[in-house]
């Protein structure tokens, strides 16, 4: 046989013809981060080129994505330390900044998607997913509040509702709780397969969310499990989960293709905060090159099957395939 692969790289139209991966802006869903107050926009420090806004700033910043062709956005508060207690009741306020935030940007942008995340920790003084007792998260005691949580998010107008808590049932309870309530539109994003990793550390320090004690390993999984994501998505499927996660995404690519080719709903993933702030540094120090560093890193996650990516490269990605 006289096959050589290499005539099908001859040029780039060729190329680009027999491509089996194709990457587009309307694949991304763009992580920002909310805060109180007015005229806000902090950029976190180790996370260049991401923000901590206002609403008012953050407008503006949407509607420079829209027309880069940015249509999906996933919200996360930065919430004051004098906000939060024991039970997170901040997050189902109806004086909560990150409500009043959904409500002003699908008012001014209703065609966007809107994505929430739903869990203790941005709003609870322990910094845990879950309602702490003597050290211990307590799993079912959490599930009531992520209800109130969910269904204040719903009536705020959120699109799609991300539970990144990792609790047991979950799922069902927060499906159940908008049902009853009317919101049987809103979908569920469920982190699904979220890891008790080491690349968290800038978006903790974004949201100031880290635990104040103890670490998250009785919640989250352990990263030497692959087979464990299956469980854990059989059951967030069976609960009504309309889409899963898994979170990170680049060392995590397995579990990705696992979950693709195992179940029938759309599989998502989340290049997570680390992965950005390795590649923005290894790029300040002129050791890869960003734009080609990024393009590969989303091809990826693509390819290994995520329908969907959130990822903060989102906006730098869609003005990188304008040029």
């Amino acid at each position: 046989m006289n096959i050589r692969p290499r005539r099908n790289r001859k040029s780039a139209v060729i190329r680009a013809m027999v491509e089996e991966t194709k990457l587009g802006v309307e694949n991304l869903i763009y992580p920002v981060f909310l805060k109180d107050g007015k005229n806000i926009k902090e950029e976190v420090a180790s996370m260049p080129g991401n923000y901590r806004w206002s609403v008012d700033k953050l407008l503006p910043e949407i509607e420079t994505c829209v027309e880069l062709g940015v249509r999906s956005f996933d919200l996360f508060p930065a919430v004051d330390e004098s906000l939060k207690d024991k039970t997170g009741t901040y997050s189902w306020s109806s004086d909560n900044f990150y409500l009043h935030a959904i409500r002003a940007i699908k008012e001014r942008f209703p065609e966007v998607m809107l994505m929430s995340d739903v869990a203790l920790d941005p709003y609870s003084s322990d910094g845990h997913d879950g309602l702490v007792e003597n050290g211990k998260i307590l799993n079912d005691e959490t599930l009531p509040l992520l209800n109130n949580m969910s269904l204040a998010q719903a009536q705020a107008g959120i699109d799609i509702i991300g539970p990144s808590d990792m609790m047991d049932g979950r799922i069902a309870s927060i499906r159940e709780h908008l049902d009853a309530n009317g919101y049987t539109e809103v979908s569920i994003m469920s982190y699904t397969a979220k890891y008790a990793s080491a690349f968290y550390g800038p978006f903790r320090d974004a949201l100031n969310s880290a635990p104040k004690s103890g670490d998250k390993k009785t919640y989250q999984m352990n990263p030497a499990n692959k087979r464990e994501a299956l469980i854990e998505a059989e059951l967030d499927i069976n609960e009504g989960a309309d889409m899963i996660m898994v979170k990170p995404a680049m060392c995590y690519l397995d579990v990705i293709h696992l979950l693709k080719e195992t179940f029938p709903v759309p599989v998502t993933a989340y290049n997570v905060s680390g992965e950005c702030a390795m590649i923005h540094a290894a790029a300040k120090n002129g050791w890869l090159n960003y734009e080609a560093a990024v393009y590969e890193t989303l091809l990826s996650i693509k390819r290994a099957g995520a329908d969907g990516i959130l990822t903060y490269f989102a906006k730098d990605f869609a003005q990188m395939t304008q040029r």
